[in-house]
């Protein structure tokens, strides 16, 4: 969509800004908000939380103290900014009176329109000038004050223009988020499809005219006549890995770790690597083709993954090796990422302790529903399939959804600061 230009510009001396229109002026952003740096105490004032979207309640089960006035006011209307670079992007108009933790700035607006200075404070380019102007000694613990954010210069049209700029950009806006949430929809309800589609198939085969019985197990219902349910251990054998890692080098024998599996893949993100001549003799560590890399704790327990001809050599770390036999390697790996196996089972006993766990015990004691050896192969090369048709069209609307989300940035960017006209 094509916007009108402003019939004359002039340069505004600020580089994060550029040009402006004629009749817009430059100010210091100390003399259009006054600092609100008021300490209460959150039993007082509703505790808030300042995010990327926005300022909210604070959850319930956030830690709470009884160390009096230990937070800032904020009331509704104020602007409120974390002053931390590694919280970059959380700020946003409160809609609440409350308070905030001491890190963020608190403004009230003073001589520009509230609605108005959201968008304006929220662009990516305030942000990166915002975080530019503070102090500290590395780029993700950099920290912005009051005494160097009211040194920066915004470029401002009279309120009445704010207004209208600002009805413009709640529509537009909203607009946008409407077709966002759309996309991100049909992305949910194609996965649901994905598991709906695995499920069937590792349970019920791919044909829908063979004679069924009763499984025995409420999560899985009745499955194929010549199926057996068959306990994990015997069809794989599972070890352990290497257990915490030795020194780690800058490179080496890679190491997979639990932030290297992701639902069925191993990731190359933070991978370490280590020497093979640490590794103690009376551990089994590598990994072979074929073998799967199961997480036995933290937040990841139960993802895993197929070990490809890439990770073939590999070294295990903290997690479970499971050696597929009697079954066909990639049919086991999937079932073990299917539903009635990750969330009826793994995921039940993973929720039996504070920390999330899984041993060699509990996944040999899995249930499996197992076909023949030749109907193994077919349903996994379908589900490859499914997968692969499904994954092409998540990822092609992910591509839209990214267009259509810097599509919302630039708007945003090119109306506060006055290089297309909408009022």
């Amino acid at each position: 969509m094509m916007f009108e230009k402003y019939d004359a510009y002039k340069d505004s001396g600020v580089d994060w800004i550029g040009s402006i229109p004629t009749h817009w002026n430059v100010l210091k952003l100390g003399s259009i908000f006054a600092q609100r740096n008021e300490k209460v105490s959150d039993q007082d004032y509703p505790a808030l939380s300042v995010t990327k979207n926005g300022i909210v309640p604070q959850l319930d089960n956030a830690a709470k103290t009884k160390d009096g006035d230990n937070r800032k006011l904020v009331l509704k209307g104020d602007f409120v900014i974390n002053s931390r670079s590694d919280r970059k992007g959380s700020s946003g108009l409160s809609s609440l009176d409350g308070s905030v933790s001491l890190i963020n700035i608190v403004l009230k607006p003073r001589k520009i329109e509230p609605k108005f200075s959201h968008h304006l404070m929220k662009c990516n380019a305030f942000i990166e000038e915002y975080y530019r102007v503070g102090r500290g000694i590395v780029a993700d613990l950099w920290t912005t004050r009051f005494e160097e954010m009211k040194t920066m210069n915004l470029a401002l049209p009279n309120i009445e223009e704010q207004r209208k700029i600002t009805e413009f950009l709640d529509q537009k806006t909203s607009e946008i988020d409407q077709a966002i949430a759309i996309k991100e929809q049909q992305i949910a309800l194609l996965n649901e499809r994905k598991q709906i589609v695995i499920q069937k198939a590792v349970t019920q085969g791919l044909d829908s005219n063979v004679a069924m019985k009763d499984s025995g197990l409420n999560s899985v219902g009745n499955i194929p006549q010549d199926w057996e349910i068959i306990k994990f251990k015997y069809l794989a054998k599972v070890r352990y890995g290497l257990g915490q890692p030795p020194r780690q080098l800058d490179n080496g024998l890679k190491i997979i770790r639990a932030t290297n599996v992701e639902r069925g893949k191993i990731v190359e993100k933070g991978m370490l690597y280590i020497d093979p001549n640490d590794i103690p003799w009376d551990r089994n560590p590598t990994l072979n083709k074929d073998e799967i890399i199961v997480v036995r704790s933290g937040a990841y327990t139960g993802d895993s993954a197929l070990v490809t001809e890439e990770y073939a050599g590999c070294i295990a770390g903290y997690d479970m090796v499971a050696t597929p036999f009697n079954c066909y390697p990639k049919f086991l790996s999937t079932v073990l990422l299917s539903h009635y196996v990750l969330y009826e089972q793994i995921y039940l006993l993973r929720m039996r302790s504070a920390q999330p766990h899984l041993n060699a015990e509990e996944l040999n004691e899995l249930q499996i529903v197992v076909p023949p050896m030749n109907q193994q192969r077919l349903i996994a090369n379908y589900i490859e399939k499914v997968e692969a048709d499904i994954g092409e069209a998540i990822s092609l609307i992910k591509q839209q959804l990214e267009k259509v989300k810097e599509y919302k940035t630039t708007l945003i960017n090119d109306a506060v600061t006055g290089k297309i006209k909408v009022a």
